[in-house]
């Protein structure tokens, strides 16, 4: 009777655990796929399936400063396994400042600083991870970015044509500062200037803890950090 009663108890005990996991695992999918919904396109100059914009002679000059204006957006990308499901976790922020130097065709200065803090995601238990142990938005409040080699843009682009360039920088996160290169498109409109791209990331270069969040969650080692920067003389 003992035995009897112990192996309906183990029993029971296991068919629990697979009904945990199994309703984990369906949630994530149901959150992922029906509530939560797919992750946001990466920023880009054009929005997806966007028609091109008929490029117009560039009238003025793109010499002199640029700050950055209403609509910019900086955040990171990262792709994460969420209870069993393959998730893409984006963060992001319109709380961007900074300046951009133009002398002649030739980018020769520019810097950015974003407040940690106000990047958000769609999920307020990833942001409380976020900046608590993965980026310590309390001790490091801010990541900056300054370009350390000049960019030719000649010839001038017309407006509404995208081109592509490379940039040099160091990038500043979590107290550490690393050099990082990364391609970026820009293209001139009629209100100013507008940059997009990305950045590759490994966390351990910056002393970034893994954002995995054991057996719930688990990331990649690297993400991405993206950015649409628009500028106004």
């Amino acid at each position: 009777m003992v035995r009897f009663r112990a192996g309906r108890l183990l029993a029971w005990v296991a068919g629990a655990v697979v009904a945990v996991a199994v309703i984990a695992v369906g949630g994530a999918f149901i959150y992922i796929h029906f509530i939560s919904g797919p992750a946001p396109a990466p920023l880009s100059l054009k929005p997806s399936g966007a028609a091109p914009a008929e490029p117009v002679a560039a009238t003025g000059t793109l010499a002199g400063s640029w700050h950055v204006a209403a609509g910019s957006l900086v955040g990171y990308r990262v792709n994460e396994v969420l209870a069993g499901q393959n998730n893409v976790a984006v963060g992001r922020t319109s709380h961007v400042s900074g300046t951009l130097t133009i002398k002649g065709s030739t980018v020769t200065a520019a810097s950015f600083t974003v407040p940690m803090a106000t990047i958000a995601s769609d999920e307020s238990e990833r942001d409380a991870q976020f900046n608590g142990r993965i980026m310590d938005t309390s001790a490091y409040p801010t990541s900056t970015l300054v370009l350390t080699a000049p960019i030719n843009l000649a010839p001038a682009p017309a407006a509404g044509v995208v081109r592509t360039y490379h940039a040099t920088g160091k990038l500043t996160m979590h107290g550490a500062t690393r050099p990082v290169t990364f391609s970026l498109q820009a293209e001139r409109t009629s209100a100013g200037i507008e940059v997009s791209g990305s950045i590759p990331v490994l966390f351990s270069d910056w002393d970034i803890s893994n954002p995995s969040f054991p057996p719930f969650v688990t990331t990649q080692n690297h993400g991405e950090l993206e950015f649409l920067i628009k500028f106004a003389s």
